[in-house]
C-alpha cells in the first residue's frame, strides 16, 4: 500500500488550505498539470481572474494587480447558467411508464345498432362484477369487447382506463381517457382517470389540472383524496419554477445592464480618443466638427468653438490665450475654426465677426464671447467647466 511521507502530507494539507482560501491559485501556470488532473475527475473551477491568472512562480499572489474587479470590467460569462436544486417531492407510489403495446381501441366508423348497445352494456356489467371480485384483467377483456361493440361510448373508455389505473398501467389509462374526452369533452370520469394516471407517473401539475376539472364536473371523495397528495407536489413544482424564472430574469437583466455599461464605456473611450486633452483641435469642415461635438456630449464635456481668421489682428492676439487655456482646462474641448477655410461651419453658425467663442454643452449653445476679451473668455471657461 502506498504511503506518503508525513512532511509531504503536511505540505499538501497546507496547499489545500491555500486553495480553499483563494481558489484562483489553481490557475497558476505551474499547476496546469494538477488542474488538468482535477478536470479529468469532473472538478469545476471559479472563473480565472486577472489577479489569479498572473501568479508569481514562487506561489505568492502578485498583489499589484489585485484591485477591485468592477462589474463593468467583468467579462460576460455565456455559460454562467443557473443550476437548479432538486425538489423535495413525495414520489411514493410513482411507477415507471408501462411500455406495453397499445390496447385495442374501437372503430369509430362502425355502425352501432341497438343490439350492439345492449350487448356492450352486458359486457360492461360483467366487467363491473369482475372488478368487484378483484379480477381486473378479466374486467379489461369485457370492457374491450364492450368498446368494440360500441366505440362511441365515452364512459366505456373512461371505465376501462380506470381499471388500467388499478393495474398500474398509466399510459394505457391515459390513452383511454383521451379517447373518452375526444368523444365527450365534459367527461368527468375521463378527466378523473387521466388525472389519476398522471399522478401515478409523477406528472403532478398535469394531474392537478385534470383532477380539478373532474371535480368541477362531478366531485367525489376519491378525487379529493388523490388531490391531497397531488396538490402539495404541484405547488412545490410551481414555486420552484417561479423562483428560477425570477432568478433567470434577474440574471438576464443584470447581463443586459452589464452589456449596457460596457457599451457606454466603450463609446466613451472611443469618444475620448477623438479628443486631444490639453490641445486645440483644428476644424476644417462640418464633417470634422460634428464628431468632435458628439464626442464632447458623450463624455459630458464643455466644448468651446473658436472662430478666427488669418487676417484678424485681435484673433492673433487672443490665439495664445486660447492655447494656454486648453493646457490648463484638460476636461474642456477647445476647437478652432478658420472661417475662410471652413466656410460651411461659419455659415451654419452665422458668424458675422471674429473672434467669436461659442460655449457648447450636450450639443446646445449655453454662452458666447464676441471679441478678444481674454479676461471675459477665461471667466466663462472657468464658469462653465465646473
Amino acid at each position: 500500500m502506498f504511503q506518503m511521507d508525513a512532511a509531504k502530507v503536511t505540505e499538501l494539507k497546507h496547499f489545500i488550505d491555500q486553495c480553499k482560501a483563494n481558489p484562483s491559485i489553481i490557475h497558476t501556470p505551474s499547476l496546469a498539470f494538477f488542474k488538468t488532473y482535477l478536470q479529468s475527475l469532473g472538478a469545476r473551477f471559479p472563473p480565472e481572474t486577472k489577479s489569479g491568472a498572473h501568479m508569481q512562480e514562487k506561489g505568492d499572489i502578485d498583489m499589484a494587480d489585485s484591485g477591485e474587479y468592477s462589474d463593468s470590467k467583468r467579462p460576460i460569462e455565456d455559460d454562467d447558467e443557473i443550476v437548479e436544486s432538486d425538489i423535495d417531492l413525495d414520489n411514493t407510489d410513482v411507477v415507471e411508464p408501462d411500455n406495453h403495446p397499445p390496447q385495442k381501441m374501437g372503430d369509430p366508423a362502425v355502425e352501432v345498432t341497438e343490439e350492439k348497445r345492449d350487448a356492450a352494456q352486458t359486457e360492461k356489467s360483467k366487467a363491473m362484477d369482475a372488478i368487484s371480485e378483484g379480477k381486473l384483467e378479466e374486467a379489461i377483456d369485457h370492457l374491450t369487447e364492450a368498446i368494440t361493440l360500441n366505440p362511441t361510448s365515452a364512459i366505456l373508455y373512461a371505465t376501462r382506463g380506470s381499471v388500467f389505473v388499478k393495474l398500474k398501467k398509466p399510459l394505457a389509462a391515459i390513452r383511454d381517457a383521451d379517447a373518452a374526452l375526444a368523444i365527450n369533452p365534459n367527461s368527468a370520469k375521463g378527466y378523473k382517470t387521466r388525472g389519476m394516471a398522471r399522478a401515478i407517473l409523477g406528472q403532478w401539475e398535469h394531474a392537478a389540472t385534470d383532477l380539478h376539472e373532474a371535480s368541477k364536473l362531478d366531485h367525489d371523495d376519491e378525487i379529493g383524496l388523490v388531490l391531497e397528495k397531488v396538490e402539495p407536489n404541484a405547488h412545490k413544482i410551481e414555486e420552484h419554477r417561479r423562483k428560477y424564472e425570477r432568478l433567470r430574469k434577474e440574471r438576464e437583466l443584470k447581463k443586459a445592464e452589464l452589456e449596457r455599461k460596457q457599451q457606454a464605456e466603450a463609446q466613451e473611450k472611443e469618444a475620448l480618443s477623438a479628443l486631444k486633452e490639453g490641445q486645440v483641435i483644428g476644424i476644417h469642415s462640418a464633417k470634422e466638427l460634428d464628431p468632435k461635438l458628439n464626442a464632447a456630449s458623450k463624455t459630458s464635456r464643455l466644448a468651446i468653438l473658436y472662430f478666427t481668421a488669418s487676417w484678424c489682428g485681435p484673433c492673433r492676439m487672443i490665439a495664445p490665450i486660447f492655447t494656454s487655456l486648453a493646457a490648463k482646462y484638460l476636461k474642456v474641448v477647445f476647437l478652432k475654426v478658420d472661417i475662410d477655410e471652413a466656410r460651411d461651419v461659419a455659415a451654419r453658425w452665422n458668424i458675422s465677426s471674429v473672434p467669436t467663442f461659442y460655449f457648447i454643452k450636450n450639443g446646445k449653445e449655453i454662452d458666447k464671447v464676441v471679441g478678444a476679451d481674454k479676461n471675459e473668455l477665461e471667466r466663462k471657461v472657468k464658469q462653465h467647466s465646473g
